[in-house]
């Protein structure tokens, strides 16, 4: 008889169901009043690890291996029906309830949560989870069942290498070998997390990498839990403390900077105090709370509960309202509930007690029905975004800056609001606008041989959205233009993120390099922030760099930064306006214009009388909360034509 796999202490652990609720619960919780992260998920990737970890050992320990159609076919019956039901509903709410101006993402992100590579789709496409004026897909919150999947795969593959170890050395001993594995990837993968959360917080958030130590912390959790014995007393204590730790743990760290990094150990350690007390049951205890029956019953359904709150508050804000009411927010938790009920008994668990065939064809249907949908979608999207402008603007249909301050905006309206999101400068489309890392990556426009004038186009996103109003003039004027762009940083020497800074002195040598070839350097002068009032220090020393190389400087003043998202607004409200005066005060240019800058103001023509309407000559404005859309940004090529030409003739003395 061959030998068992791995012997441990086996023991229903109720608690475990009960956290699992207080996890989903925290998500929404926090997702519906505080726009945070709780570590709620940080929560549900160690159970995850702790839960998988048991069941793969339970298995090799029953079959003397891990079969592939055992392990998978579990896993999607498990998780396939409550994900599939919702990627439907979703998928049919993109006809009726999801705006227009995320239409396209929302399907980018249908499939890619269909297929479990939600988290790379937002990885590398540049979304802020944690960023509030980013506008939001019901199905963002699906990044986190695409690490989960992607863990599974993992393990599969690290626990068949485990057992042909086992099998090829049976006199080793395999626990070690296990544990010795999971602390390689838990230490290995902690560090890079560390690492990627410093130089690039929100792409951390999404990448498997920076995220698998939580489910090796849980595996080794469920291999060396038991092995702990610590007194009744202390083992109560730490397991309050662990839930009141968890509970605050939103509020006590700044998520928004500091996950997944080092900070996320905190949760973990939370959950894994909880479960500590689990070893030692007693009448006052933790375990005993989240043991209680109505707990284990919603953390069975917590799965679902997860699922279902975000679709329920993105629905809510995209019909209705942005905020939230404490009555309205614990509807949504309750219907969030109730949904989860509806499709784990009615749908999840009919498809896990059917075996063979019919579990599969079941599934399968239900895979083919969103599949359906959702490829309709894509064809509707094409379709109907198909329509063509013969010709472009600025023109009297669609004048854009150049409208008069009291024009009547019509109906037809440019760019088409499902696309309005991918109406950016050229640069983001070729890379040219980088997002991670610090090397300058230098693209030119307009004309690009016998050209009279060359200019540089140098900054962040608010720089580079001026390049559609430099194409505008550049061909007919003989103008070349170089663009140097990162997107989230500041073409200062003022204090700003690691990577930013570098960029800025990769910046600098590039142009100190290349200095004889420019005429004129086109970047922003100052900040369009209401808490930043003053022109920051940092621009005016970058001015005074530049000077010294004999570069003449344009410097544009910022647009608003709305601190909303145009577009959803508008969707919700056609005739919202913005007072944007915090937001233009009257600043002092002088230290500036003493570095030889020529400073220009055009926000009377992109928010006149200093009041933003998200419609301007029937041209949409911003595609976000501040940056305009290259379509509006190409109107705006007249109205800089004459002051820029002035200056590049000034400089050429003709």
């Amino acid at each position: 008889m061959e030998p068992q796999f791995l012997s441990l202490e086996k023991r229903f652990r109720p608690e475990i169901e009960g956290l699992r609720f207080i996890a989903a619960l925290l998500v929404a919780i926090y997702h519906i009043w505080l726009g945070r992260v709780s570590g709620g998920v940080d929560v549900f990737f160690i159970v995850s690890g702790y839960l998988i970890t048991a069941s793969v050992i339970s298995k090799i320990n029953k079959d003397g291996y891990l079969s592939l159609k055992k392990y998978f076919g579990g896993l999607l019956k498990r998780l396939l029906p409550n994900v599939l039901v919702v990627l439907i509903v979703v998928g049919v709410a993109t006809f009726f309830i999801v705006p227009g101006s995320i239409y396209s993402k929302t399907i980018k992100e249908l499939i890619a949560s269909l297929f479990y590579y939600q988290n790379l789709q937002l990885a590398f496409s540049n979304t802020d989870y944690l960023n509030s004026e980013q506008a939001k897909t019901p199905l963002e919150h699906f990044w986190a069942m695409s690490i989960q999947g992607q863990f599974y795969i993992v393990w599969f593959l690290l626990f068949t290498m485990i057992v042909l170890i086992w099998k090829k050395f049976q006199k080793i001993h395999i626990k070690s070998v296990i544990n010795i594995l999971l602390i390689l990837i838990f230490v290995s993968s902690f560090i890079f997390s560390i690492i990627q959360t410093h130089n690039n917080q929100p792409f951390a958030y999404f990448n498997p990498l920076a995220r698998v130590w939580q489910f090796a912390l849980g595996g080794l959790v469920y291999l060396n839990l038991f092995r702990l014995k610590i007194p009744n007393m202390i083992s109560n204590i730490l397991g309050w403390l662990g839930l009141i730790g968890l509970i605050m743990t939103g509020i006590i760290f700044d998520v928004s900077t500091m996950f997944p990094g080092y900070i996320a150990l905190w949760p973990m350690t939370c959950a894994i105090f909880i479960l500590l007390s689990g070893n030692h049951p007693s009448s006052w205890g933790v375990e005993r709370l989240l043991s209680l029956p109505i707990l284990m019953k919603l953390g069975g359904i917590s799965f679902g509960i997860y699922l279902w709150h975000w679709v329920l508050l993105s629905f809510y804000k995209y019909t209705i309202d942005q905020h939230m009411s404490f009555i309205i927010g614990c509807l949504i938790i309750f219907m969030s509930i109730v949904l989860s009920m509806l499709s784990t008994s009615f749908i999840e668990k009919p498809l896990r007690q059917t075996k063979g065939k019919i579990s599969f064809i079941r599934v399968g249907t239900l895979f083919a029905i969103a599949f359906c949908l959702i490829s309709f979608s894509v064809v509707n999207y094409k379709w109907m975004g198909n329509a063509s402008v013969n010709n472009p603007p600025p023109n009297r249909e669609f004048p854009g800056a150049t409208a008069d301050a009291h024009y009547k905006n019509k109906e037809h309206i440019l760019p088409d609001i499902r696309k309005v999101t991918e109406d950016k400068s050229e640069a983001y489309k070729d890379g040219g606008m980088i997002y991670k890392g610090a090397e300058v990556k230098p693209l030119t426009y307009g004309q690009k041989s016998n050209y009279k004038y060359h200019i540089l186009l140098v900054g962040g996103s608010h720089s580079s959205h001026w390049l559609g109003a430099l194409q505008q003039i550049a061909e007919k004027e003989k103008i070349k233009i170089t663009h140097l762009g990162k997107a989230n940083a500041r073409f200062t020497l003022g204090k700003q993120d690691a990577l930013s800074e570098a960029w800025v002195k990769n910046a600098n040598q590039y142009i100190e390099k290349n200095k004889e070839e420019f005429d004129l350097v086109f970047t922003t002068a100052d900040v369009g922030n209401a808490n930043e009032p003053e022109v920051p220090q940092g621009f005016i020393d970058e001015f005074k760099y530049l000077n010294q190389l004999n570069l003449p400087i344009f410097a544009v003043r910022d647009t608003p930064r709305l601190q909303q998202n145009a577009i959803e607004t508008y969707e919700q409200n056609k005739n919202f306006s913005v007072d944007v005066s915090a937001q233009l005060p009257e600043k002092n240019f002088d230290e500036m214009e003493a570095t030889g800058a020529k400073i220009y103001d055009y926000n009377n023509y992109i928010t006149p009388n200093k009041t933003f309407r998200p419609i301007r000559g029937n041209v949409i404005v911003y595609f976000d909360s501040n940056h305009m859309t290259n379509t509006f940004s190409r109107t705006l090529g007249p109205v800089i034509k004459d002051d820029l030409l002035y200056e590049l003739k000034q400089i050429k003395g003709n």
